[in-house]
């Protein structure tokens, strides 16, 4: 799978979203990029994708003028899996739904629940 046909894939799964995660999101953005840098995944353990903000959980009344959260999606530790085309598909939906998830704040048990993990 091409970077572009991935993006086309964390495209797909943001736009088939239920309304009720839509309606939540607020100030936040999704990326793909190729690779996690050392910050994002100092262990070096293949990161997927990670959220970068502060959850709708932790806002307070003085949360205002911020940049947006984001989130990002990485290629290469995807395609390093080896996954077949459909698998692939599921875990891009999978890494996407679970970084939303950070940002709206899910405990890990919910997500779980929701299959988002």
């Amino acid at each position: 799978m091409t970077i572009e046909a991935f993006e086309h894939e964390v495209e797909r799964v943001l736009a088939d979203l239920p309304d009720w995660v839509k309606e939540q999101m607020d100030n936040v953005y999704v990326v793909v990029e190729a690779r996690p840098t050392r910050s994002h995944d100092p262990t070096g353990e293949g990161l997927l994708g990670i959220y970068e903000g502060v959850s709708l959980l932790e806002r307070g009344v003085d949360y205002y003028a911020v940049a947006p959260d984001r989130i990002i999606v990485f290629y290469e530790p995807h395609m390093a899996l080896g996954l077949g085309r459909q698998e692939l598909r599921d875990e891009i939906r999978v890494t996407v739904l679970h970084e939303l998830g950070h940002h709206l704040g899910l405990s890990d048990e919910r997500l779980h629940e929701l299959g988002w993990a």
